[in-house]
């Protein structure tokens, strides 16, 4: 399959009328400057690389716009949270996530970084299949049609030493070796899918059980994710256990590296913006959701001087947009800062596209060069919020309803608009939402 592109994001940025050939699933050709050949499908507008949604929380999608009128901290929000997830059983996850991964598609997102702690059924009873609520999650990626990093998240206790309560038993498989165990039970049936590792937070895995998570992902060769310092609560209760910040005693466990990308990095002691930047660990941020549960604006700016690739991710779902997401970084800096400028509109876009695609064990994505996967998105240059914008300074304008044409491994998944696999996301939100929250 070929596309010919009006415009499409190169190397060295926009580039016009440039035809890109596919084996299907890979990119064999990009010419620049060609007349677009007959019968060839033409992408009208500004063509970039998928973009990869680095954190989810597929079922905190069924809370938007709902508390939104309460006084609140993150705490009173996560009570809510709870109920939700309270309530989801594998099938209704699927219905949900196929519904959440439909919306990340039409707004460009081709790759998701599952974050999923959601693992056995009330009471922390096992289900027949304990990986149940996996494969919902890996079955509904496939049926949306978008790349699947599966996060598993291991989860072993509600804080430092205390055992887990209420729902928070769903999350816990009770011993780290258990968590390794039941992962490797599912090796070889998550269809495609990368299967890597999380660590939930410092609070919610003991010093102790640690290694087992950095030996599973570093084994696998597989990316692992970790929480960091999203809340003030967790710093100052891991300095009183352990007289030390949860990114020193992350550096100490030998979980900062490469392959690792820190969520959040919000509240960050003296001194650990070096440690992520000389250990080379990512930092994803989340900026619409952290505004949103009133987290915070982490130090985007000085995590990437420091040496930290940059990610993004739209975690609690409270909106579905790369290109909101990527300003929303350059906007915490300036109110910060009072200063503008921190990020250049080809940096944004990285942070979307490549660097992102390779927090999830995806390197060979993100770009539009020979041999990369070919997940393209292609936007509406003719919209009236695009209107005079130049292509390169997309990203400082451009929204999700601007995306027309969505195409995974060589497949237009979305077309003017519409997705073809999922053709009613909405109503299967819609419905799938019914099912999970009591006022709707």
């Amino acid at each position: 399959m070929s596309y010919w592109c009006e415009w499409a994001w190169l190397r060295d940025g926009p580039g016009r009328d440039v035809l890109i050939e596919t084996d299907g699933a890979r990119i064999t050709g990009v010419t620049p400057a060609v007349e677009p050949p007959p019968d060839t499908p033409r992408l009208r507008g500004l063509t970039l690389p998928g973009a990869a949604n680095v954190h989810s929380h597929a079922f905190h999608r069924a809370l938007r716009g709902r508390g939104a009128e309460q006084r609140g901290t993150f705490w009173t929000w996560r009570d809510r949270m709870y109920r939700v997830a309270q309530r989801l059983d594998p099938d209704t996850y699927y219905r949900l996530a196929l519904g959440v991964y439909a919306e990340m598609l039409l707004a460009g997102f081709t790759a998701v970084g599952e974050f999923h702690y959601l693992h056995h059924a009330p009471g922390g009873q096992r289900y027949d299949d304990p990986n149940a609520m996996s494969a919902a999650l890996v079955a509904a990626a496939r049926e949306a049609g978008i790349r699947l990093t599966l996060l598993d998240t291991c989860y072993l206790s509600s804080g430092f030493g205390s055992p887990p309560e209420g729902v928070q038993t769903r999350f816990s498989d009770e011993t780290a070796d258990a968590w390794a165990q039941r992962l490797h039970d599912f090796d070889g049936r998550h269809d495609g899918a990368v299967l890597g590792a999380a660590l939930h937070s410092v609070r919610a895995v003991p010093k102790a059980a640690m290694p087992v998570v950095r030996e599973f992902a570093r084994t696998r060769g597989v990316p692992l994710h970790v929480h960091l310092s999203e809340q003030r609560a967790e710093n100052d209760a891991c300095l009183a256990v352990h007289g030390r910040s949860p990114t020193q005693l992350l550096e100490e466990q030998g979980m900062l590296r490469t392959a690792t990308t820190a969520v959040h990095a919000t509240h960050l002691a003296a001194g650990d913006i070096a440690r992520l930047g000389r250990s080379g660990t990512g930092v994803c941020l989340c900026p619409t959701t952290e505004a949103d549960l009133a987290d915070g604006t982490g130090p985007a700016d000085e995590l990437s001087v420091a040496g930290c690739p940059v990610s993004l991710g739209s975690d609690g779902h409270s909106v579905i947009d790369p290109f909101v997401e990527a300003r929303a970084v350059e906007s915490g800096m300036r109110l910060r800062s009072e200063v503008r400028g921190h990020f250049s509109p080809d940096e944004l876009t990285m942070m979307a596209t490549g660097t992102g695609h390779r927090a999830l064990g995806r390197p060979d994505a993100g770009s539009i060069e020979l041999g990369s996967l070919a997940d393209l998105v292609t936007l509406d240059l003719d919209s009236p919020r695009m209107a005079g914008v130049p292509p390169r300074a997309a990203v400082t304008a451009a929204t999700a309803g601007e995306v027309t044409d969505v195409v995974v491994d060589g497949r237009r998944v979305v077309r003017e608009g519409v997705h073809q696999l999922v053709p009613d996301a909405a109503g299967t939100l819609r419905e799938s939402i019914r099912e999970l929250v009591e006022d709707s």
